[in-house]
């Protein structure tokens, strides 16, 4: 079952346009939703969780509908804010306590869940220290446990690297990794495409309020190019594999080769002894999320 769908969704800001007839079926699992900055990403998460209504078509959460079912969904999700939103005089183990009574869960178990889910994030030693003392690093994880402590269904991460150094991003990525081998779906909200590759299995790519491409992972990113430079004229060997249904680029004696319908390397083999023509290099070349986005925006 889709954990999220949306049709026809929009929104605007008085004249500025954020969505624009979004039509989205996300899956179960980990989910990543990627645009550059005003994207529309942030805009799209607060309308998933009844913060925002949309001003045209609509959203289902776990199979309600956000704009008629909002306290139905909110009591299933999570949510990690991108901003610094934690109370600076309150420790980590009294705020995600009440963050998990909040969610009805009773004082006594809220403070056991608390202490296992600051564990589970890394901050068990430090779940007594006041909230304002921590590091960036530190209130990304806190944020992270108040919005699992209840054990929701989906929880929806908004920038969860945002200000970390390179191995606490790393640290990030595995504790969303984690999450999701318990059984809690994500959709995690990144301009790092980088992120969202090393974490997802789906993705939404977002551009100026659009859908530019949505589908799984290794369905978008594959590795289909293979970088050829050849001794002599290059001229020959290309129109051999255009002739056999592969797309060629030329620059020089280097040629950019993509086939869909083979092993793209027994095809190059085959028409350089076809041809006559001598190999200096040949290797594969892997798209990316990056490449992907870049192309398609």
């Amino acid at each position: 079952m889709d954990i999220i769908r949306t049709s026809s969704l929009g929104h605007a800001y008085g004249d500025t346009v954020a969505l624009r007839g979004l039509d989205l079926s996300i899956p179960g699992g980990i989910n990543g939703l990627v645009g550059a900055n005003g994207a529309g990403k942030t805009t799209l998460m607060k309308i998933l969780l009844g913060i925002l209504d949309p001003t045209a078509g609509n959203a289902e959460v776990l199979g309600d509908r956000v704009d008629l079912e909002k306290a139905t969904v909110r009591s299933k999700v999570g949510y990690m804010p991108e901003g610094d939103c934690l109370p600076r005089q309150q420790s980590a183990a009294d705020f995600i306590s009440y963050a998990a009574e909040l969610a009805g869960i009773p004082a006594t178990a809220a403070r056991q869940r608390a202490s296992d889910v600051l564990t589970l994030v890394g901050l068990g030693e430090e779940r007594f220290r006041y909230l304002g003392d921590y590091s960036t690093g530190m209130k990304q994880r806190a944020k992270l446990a108040q919005a699992i402590v209840h054990h929701p269904d989906l929880v929806f991460l908004d920038e969860p690297t945002a200000g970390l150094d390179p191995a606490g991003r790393d640290e990030m990525l595995d504790l969303i990794r984690r999450i999701g081998g318990f059984g809690i779906n994500v959709l995690t909200s990144s301009h790092v495409l980088t992120d969202i590759e090393q974490t997802c299995d789906f993705v939404v790519m977002l551009d100026a309020g659009t859908v530019l491409r949505q589908g799984s992972i290794t369905g978008i990113v594959t590795q289909t190019t293979v970088d050829v430079e050849v001794q002599g004229a290059s001229d020959t060997l290309a129109q051999a594999l255009r002739n056999a249904g592969a797309t060629v680029l030329v620059d020089g004696r280097r040629l950019e080769v993509a086939f869909d319908q083979g092993d793209p390397f027994d095809l190059i083999r085959d028409q350089l002894i076809a041809t006559g023509t001598g190999l200096r290099r040949m290797s594969a070349r892997s798209s990316s999320l990056e490449d992907v986005y870049l192309g398609g925006a």
